[in-house]
């Protein structure tokens, strides 16, 4: 008689003992993280916490040379491209071409993702159409407003249809009204496509909305994870999800902590662009 097996379901993404160096500055230190299938989970944190530097890591931008993380199965030292296949990105930093029209920013990342030449044209306008761009498709994307700019980007990301949607800080500099449209198309993808989505951001209210689970990250480290809920449960009844950062990051950061003036400056030229 054959026994049927009943296999655990693949994690989207599995971090196991993870450390990152910069010279001597240990920016991920030993982090364990799982982001299950079709989640959308928050990696939370003050500047410097390491976060970016994590993503990087997951995404193959940067070389894994300590610790393990696997994306839907795939090793990222040893499948990277395979694990590249996979994603959809969009970085702090803004990845548009001004000179360039938003269809042709699209198309761009197209042949980039090796999205095959007879499915470009269809895939480029359905990225374009999701992110609600199709009628400002042919225009330059210098003319574009911050919150179609972030639109555009989502649209680079989604057109090779990835499994994983990895958004860092990508509502940074938006008003608010802009940042609800870019979070209710993610949703939207989401409920309709099933797709896993992994995001940092400053905006705690973001998190608490939008987050199945969170994982708070200090000075390289795992402070805590959990569903907001829960986490906010552990210190009171009327506590918010910034009670939550506060309490395991500390009410004072140093300069140290708050990430260097290289990484500020950044977030700040990347904000005064988005306008």
């Amino acid at each position: 008689m054959t026994v049927a097996v009943e296999l655990e379901p693949v994690a989207a993404v599995a971090c196991r003992s993870v450390r990152f160096r910069f010279g001597d500055n240990v920016a991920v230190d030993g982090v364990d993280l799982t982001v299950a299938e079709g989640e959308v989970f928050g990696l939370l944190g003050p500047n410097g916490a390491g976060k970016t530097t994590l993503i990087r890591l997951i995404n193959t931008l940067l070389p894994l040379r300590e610790g393990s993380i696997d994306v839907f199965g795939r090793d990222v030292g040893r499948r990277p491209m395979a694990v590249r296949r996979l994603l959809g990105y969009v970085p702090q930093q803004l990845s548009i071409e001004a000179s360039l029209t938003g269809r042709e920013n699209v198309m761009w990342f197209a042949r980039l993702f090796d999205v095959p030449r007879k499915e470009r044209r269809e895939r480029v306008d359905a990225a374009l159409d999701s992110m609600g761009l199709a009628d400002a498709a042919d225009r330059l994307a210098s003319t574009y407003s911050g919150g179609m700019i972030r639109r555009l980007e989502l649209a680079q990301a989604l057109v090779n249809r990835p499994a994983l949607l990895i958004l860092d800080e990508p509502t940074i500099g938006l008003d608010p009204v802009a940042r609800d449209s870019v979070w209710q198309r993610v949703e939207d993808l989401r409920d309709a496509t099933g797709m896993t989505v992994l995001l940092t951001t400053h905006y705690m209210e973001e998190a608490d909305a939008l987050c199945d689970r969170v994982a708070l990250m200090h000075l390289g480290r795992i402070r805590t994870q959990g569903a907001p809920d829960e986490l906010k449960a552990e210190l009171g009844p009327d506590a918010t999800l910034e009670d939550v950062f506060r309490h395991h990051t500390g009410d004072s950061l140093d300069e140290e902590t708050r990430g260097g003036l290289r990484e500020i400056r950044s977030t700040r030229r990347t904000a005064s662009r988005l306008g």
